[in-house]
């Protein structure tokens, strides 16, 4: 194990930060001298300059690391789910007319929104879900799923950190096209098409 992952959190930053600031006081005191001394471009400051990149570069990694290691233990102290659900809670009556709206303007409704009792149901389905929802979310089995995905994310991404995976990997795909035949797709073409006219 390397001597820098040994430090704790603070000593790390407080080693970056002073070999930082160090190096760059340094380099721009020697800097101001040999320009003075009628240098055009100082072999000192570009030495100095890639002194600091290859710190930086020795360093990234156990950085990750060690903030990897703080995401993860606050993580753990959270209940994301209940915070999930006080939202829904605080904007209910919103929720609920959006869902109405939603529903009135989907084109495969259109017969059944002439039917008696139509809003009705619409908004007592909309409150059941929502309840229905809230109640899952309150639950502390949902928070424990959410915290064990959480944590077991930050695991494979700090081992994938530790063991160097991602340096060999190429950059990543653009997403998948949303499919024409989607119904989202669809909506969302419906949408602009609105908003264009």
């Amino acid at each position: 194990m390397p001597w820098s992952e040994q430090l704790s959190t603070s000593e790390l930053m407080l080693l970056v930060v002073g070999l930082l600031f160090g190096g760059s006081v340094l380099a721009a005191v020697v800097g101001a001298v040999l320009v003075r001394l009628g240098m055009r471009r100082p072999w000192v400051v570009r030495r100095a300059s890639l002194l600091a990149v290859r710190l930086l570069e020795m360093l990234k990694r156990p950085l990750t690391i060690v903030v990897l290691d703080e995401v993860s233990a606050v993580i753990r102290t959270g209940h994301y789910t209940k915070n999930i659900s006080d939202a829904l809670l605080e904007n209910h009556d919103e929720l609920k007319s959006l869902v109405a709206e939603k529903v009135r303007a989907d084109p495969n409704v259109r017969l059944v929104s002439r039917l008696p009792g139509y809003d009705t149901a619409v908004s007592e389905i909309s409150e059941t879900v929502l309840r229905v929802i809230v109640d899952m979310l309150s639950d502390p089995r949902t928070d424990e799923l959410v915290s064990d995905l959480l944590r077991n994310n930050l695991e494979q991404i700090r081992l994938a950190v530790r063991q160097r995976d991602h340096e060999d990997r190429a950059s990543m795909r653009p997403a998948d096209p949303v499919p024409f035949s989607a119904p989202v797709a669809q909506a969302g073409r419906a949408d602009r098409q609105t908003r264009a006219t």
